[in-house]
């Protein structure tokens, strides 16, 4: 069983209010979860997020993973520390239909032997 640390939806609407639980990764994002962790609600200002740190740590110790928001809100309360960033790598481009044929000509001009 796959379990993650994900956020539920609560509130009405335009004013969303969310809780902090753990859940079976293939159950509904408001559906049935293992246990509530917390809280967070992002219209406060600062955002208000009140969590059972002990809860989390061992969920974490067990093998849970957390969503990308989760993981970001953990980061900001202390429990979890923060990815280093790593640059992607760029694209290496095909090349391209003219580009191809006039490679293909002379490699053709290349192998081809000499005739006298």
């Amino acid at each position: 069983m796959a379990v993650k640390i994900r956020l539920t939806r609560l509130g009405d609407k335009k004013s969303p209010f969310y809780r902090m639980v753990v859940a079976d990764s293939r159950c509904a994002r408001n559906g049935k979860y293992i246990e509530n962790l917390g809280t967070y609600n992002p219209l406060k200002q600062p955002f208000e997020l009140k969590l059972n740190k002990e809860r989390v740590e061992y969920w974490l110790s067990v093998g849970a993973t957390p969503t990308e928001t989760a993981r970001e809100l953990l980061v900001k309360d202390g429990i979890l520390k923060a990815k280093e960033y790593v640059a992607p790598r760029p694209k290496k481009m095909p090349p391209t239909p003219k580009a191809k044929a006039e490679e293909d000509a002379s490699a053709e001009n290349a192998e081809a032997p000499a005739s006298e």
